[in-house]
């Protein structure tokens, strides 16, 4: 049996296992839906039947879960390029291999973020006209600092937390695809991602008075930029606990499985199962590896060439770059510029 074949054997055997996620594979024909009719809702990839009934009860909900399943992949690749697991297995929405299928810190980042996304999505689909069921959040009740006033269009945080996470959690409430400890994992760090969210909320405001002065100030609260929100979610990623699922008195419940017996913490990510170093392709463990891949020759980081390349070493590649230069601006108005050429110097792992 050929590499290929494996692969996709693996990717059949792992889609029930990380369904939950599944819905972020909603872009592959989701994108080009009309999202007037709910008989669309049986035709998109990667909702569970849950899921199903929310969006024949919302049709009008899914253009900002198709746009928050385009964020989630977006930023999950950009912020982890640096890293061994640089998140390009997302692509392959709605069908997982094991990194982002059993339980994994890293399927522990994407449950958190795509939860996040998600709420992110959806707030800010109504403050922006663009989602009918919901507007602008209202305006806080507390009185406001003498210098500002109350205005604007807030994000609507309450309505996408209250529909984001019926639509995130509605796998591991109602599904039965996975064991009562992935349930509870999903939900905690989906849940992470939402506290993530709300903690990057603030107040933005807006200038009015004469001649550009800023004598009165209109002010609403918005949230964070989403790629704020993904950074602080990956050092919430490198720092996350692994549990196991055991009696604490009656019942059971995900504790640490290291040194301290305490509860899990509301802030933190979890996660059930080791993950692999990523250094070598592997099927089974839905490791890409890092050969080939581009590093950072004077970093310290995690994109250094000792780290990236697993202590196999690298080889140099120079590339002559063609690039705009010496650019003017002419009255009026156009501008010229010269090409230059600008030699650099490529570090690929072995």
């Amino acid at each position: 049996m050929d590499f290929n074949t494996h692969w996709t054997l693996l990717l059949i055997f792992h889609w029930r296992l990380s369904s939950a996620i599944n819905w972020l594979g909603v872009p592959v024909n989701g994108s080009t839906l009309a999202w007037n009719h709910t008989q669309h809702c049986r035709l998109v990839s990667g909702l569970l039947p849950d899921q199903v009934q929310i969006c024949r009860r919302n049709p009008e909900l899914m253009r900002s879960v198709v746009f928050a399943a385009k964020q989630t992949g977006l930023m999950c690749q950009q912020t982890m390029a640096d890293m061994r697991w640089n998140c390009s297995s997302i692509h392959l929405a709605p069908r997982f291999t094991a990194d982002l299928g059993r339980g994994t810190r890293e399927s522990s980042f994407v449950y958190a973020l795509s939860s996040a996304a998600l709420s992110h999505s959806i707030a800010r689909f109504c403050a922006s006209g663009d989602l009918p069921s919901c507007s602008c959040e209202a305006p806080p009740a507390e009185v406001p600092d003498r210098d500002f006033r109350w205005g604007g269009c807030g994000d609507n945080l309450r309505y996408g937390l209250q529909l984001g996470s019926l639509f995130a959690d509605a796998p591991a409430r109602g599904g039965r695809s996975s064991t009562q400890a992935n349930k509870l994992m999903n939900l905690h760090n989906n849940e992470v991602g939402r506290r993530t969210l709300i903690e990057s909320m603030e107040i933005k405001c807006k200038c009015h008075g004469v001649s550009g002065s800023c004598s009165v100030k209109t002010c609403w609260k918005g949230l964070g930029e989403l790629s704020g929100i993904t950074v602080e979610l990956k050092t919430k990623y490198l720092a996350a606990t692994r549990v196991i699922h055991r009696h604490v008195g009656k019942r059971k419940q995900l504790v640490p499985k290291e040194l301290d017996v305490r509860p899990v913490r509301v802030s933190e990510l979890i996660y059930l199962v080791s993950s692999p170093d990523y250094c070598s392709r592997s099927e089974k463990q839905g490791s890409y590896g890092t050969q080939e891949r581009q590093c950072n020759k004077t970093s310290v980081g995690s994109d250094s060439c000792n780290l990236m390349c697993c202590g196999r070493g690298y080889n140099a590649y120079t590339d002559t770059v063609v690039e705009r230069c010496s650019c003017k601006y002419h009255w009026c108005c156009y501008v010229t510029c010269k090409k230059c050429e600008r030699t650099v110097v490529r570090y690929v792992c072995k």
